[in-house]
């Protein structure tokens, strides 16, 4: 059991800025492409570029840096806090502020909110000279203050509290948050590390945060097997990037780049058994392999066997940034691909989903600039079912019908205006000259009542509207995000989980601030009514058999 450092005084948040913590967006400018979307708010975050994933508690949205904070990124170098009570008007009012020990070679760029808890987590860990314009040692693998910081949000969610921090074994890169849906204020954050062979993934129970208190329950990792089927990491790019879950826990789905798509049994953690495991449920031989860089997301499509799964390739940039390998590919970068799991053990892809873009016959066209300097790859998607919500980096915000996974659709996008200029240019993605390259739609889309939230790394945040084909499966939708299973992400597309059906996850979940605060007697009360009401619903109807009988 790792357990954390007390908070000290020289690590509590402090409010930064170089002027005034106000509305700095000013009119909206139409956007450079929009169909089936309507823009509702714009924030450029005082056009500090380098921004990075986002998360929403209550009316406040908090945005991570991509960057370090020194030198010209001191200024707004921090996690910035945003006013989204009015979606039309969404201003800066706080910035947790760089901790000064990481100020230079650190990035914020990971957090998630477990609003339940009142809970943010920011991830800093190191961050490159050559793609992420940082003052770095992380280029050679020097990331020793590297932590995770987690946040209490109950008192003043615009001026968040520090608990404490947690420093895990080995470097982090992604992360999923899975609330336990049937154990009120249980919680496990599976975080992958892409360059530890050994510990490809770690699983971190986060339920005792409160108290600085860790365990790393369980570690994974497929090299065993990558190396028992002849495939070798020297001809592939194997590490994992990024994995998300089943809404019940059960099982994983693991982006693996160069080394494909597979499908890991989680149950042990679902059910919380003492020493649980990670077994892989696709062989290697049968995994899902289309090229060597391969899969950076993989989520469920909710009430189907179906994962949907994105491939993120750069530009070639320069001369020097081999290192990299095929994620400096320029065009046609990379595109959706669909995968059937209905069995496990032999999923298999059924289908793609490209911009124009991603056509290898455009290449030959393609500006010189936009080639190295630009990425029009798919990047992180959040799914709600029969639609999808997709930032594909320089093509904005893309919406994607998939009533029909096997032939997916284009149901909308986004693209921004650039803005005239910002404070940090991405090197790798926003350098060259060219308008086309100066978007980088990047976040995870968060819809918050019937909204979506997205980051564009140079540009901001935008509030939009999806007002195309099946626009009321998002105006149903009180909170959902792809990267953890907070909200709707539990019960979207599921009937019942671990035999528990639905309908009492919800007052379930509503339990999980006893954890942290004292539910008065009136809560506790109705918290239980309810659910006797439900589980009373659940036996009756059980009883009455289906209609007709």
């Amino acid at each position: 059991m790792l357990r954390a450092g007390a908070a000290t005084l020289a690590s509590v948040i402090s409010m930064v800025a170089a002027g005034p913590l106000t509305a700095s967006a000013g009119p909206l400018k139409p956007p450079a492409s929009i169909s089936n979307f309507e823009l509702v708010g714009h924030d450029p975050l005082f056009k500090r570029g380098m921004n990075a994933a986002a998360g929403i508690y209550d009316h406040y949205m908090y945005v991570g840096n991509r960057t370090d904070a020194v030198g010209a990124h001191a200024a707004h170098g921090g996690v910035m806090i945003v006013d989204i009570g009015n979606p039309a008007n969404p201003h800066v009012v706080g910035e947790i502020a760089q901790p000064a020990k990481i100020a230079a070679g650190y990035t914020s760029r990971e957090l998630r909110v477990w609003p339940e808890q009142k809970m943010l987590v920011v991830i800093y860990f190191g961050c490159s000279a050559i793609l992420h314009a940082c003052t770095s040692g992380s280029d050679t693998g020097l990331q020793p203050l590297q932590h995770m910081a987690f946040f209490d949000l109950s008192q003043d969610p615009a001026n968040p509290r520090l608990v404490t921090n947690y420093q895990p074994s080995v470097t982090p890169h992604e992360m999923y948050l899975w609330v336990d849906p049937l154990r009120p204020g249980r919680a496990l954050m599976y975080w992958t590390s892409p360059n530890s062979t050994g510990q490809a993934l770690t699983v971190t129970d986060i339920s005792r945060w409160r108290e600085g208190v860790f365990p790393e329950v369980a570690t994974f990792t497929a090299d065993p097997d990558f190396r028992a089927a002849g495939v070798s990491g020297s001809a592939y790019d194997l590490r994992l990037h990024s994995l998300s879950l089943s809404p019940d826990g059960r099982r994983g789905y693991l982006a693996h780049l160069g080394g494909g798509f597979m499908v890991i049994d989680t149950s042990d953690l679902a059910n919380a058994v003492a020493n649980p495991q990670v077994h892989l449920v696709t062989p290697v031989a049968n995994r899902n392999f289309w090229d060597n860089q391969g899969a950076h997301s993989a989520v469920p499509i909710p009430g189907t066997h179906y994962v949907f799964t994105t491939e993120e390739i750069y530009g070639k940039m320069a001369v020097g940034t081999e290192v990299f390998g095929p994620a400096l590919g320029g065009c046609p970068w990379g595109w959706v691909r669909i995968i059937d799991i209905a069995d496990e053990t032999h999923p298999r892809v059924v289908s793609e989903y490209k911009t124009q873009l991603n056509d290898p016959a455009s290449c030959a066209g393609i500006s010189p600039v936009l080639d190295n300097f630009s990425s029009f790859a798919s990047h992180n998607p959040s799914i709600i079912g029969d639609l999808g919500f997709l930032t594909w980096h320089s093509k904005g915000l893309q919406a994607v019908d998939l009533s029909d996974p096997t032939h997916p659709t284009s149901a909308g996008q986004f693209i921004a205006t650039p803005l005239t200029a910002v404070v940090q240019e991405d090197p790798a993605l926003n350098e060259g000259p060219l308008l086309a390259n100066k978007v980088t739609a990047w976040s995870y889309p968060i819809i918050k009542d019937g909204l979506i939230y997205i980051v564009d790394i140079r540009n901001g945040i935008y509030v939009l509207r999806y007002t195309g084909p099946r626009a009321g499966e998002v105006s149903a939708i009180h909170q959902f995000e792809g990267n953890s299973n907070v909200g709707d992400g539990a019960t979207l597309g599921v009937q019942a989980i671990g035999g528990v059906p639905v309908a009492l996850v919800g007052p379930l979940r509503s339990l999980e601030g006893a954890t942290s605060e004292a539910v008065t007697s009136w809560q506790g009360i109705a918290v239980c009514l309810v659910l006797l009401a439900a589980a009373g619903l659940y036996l009756r109807r059980s009883l009455r058999g289906p209609r007709g009988a």
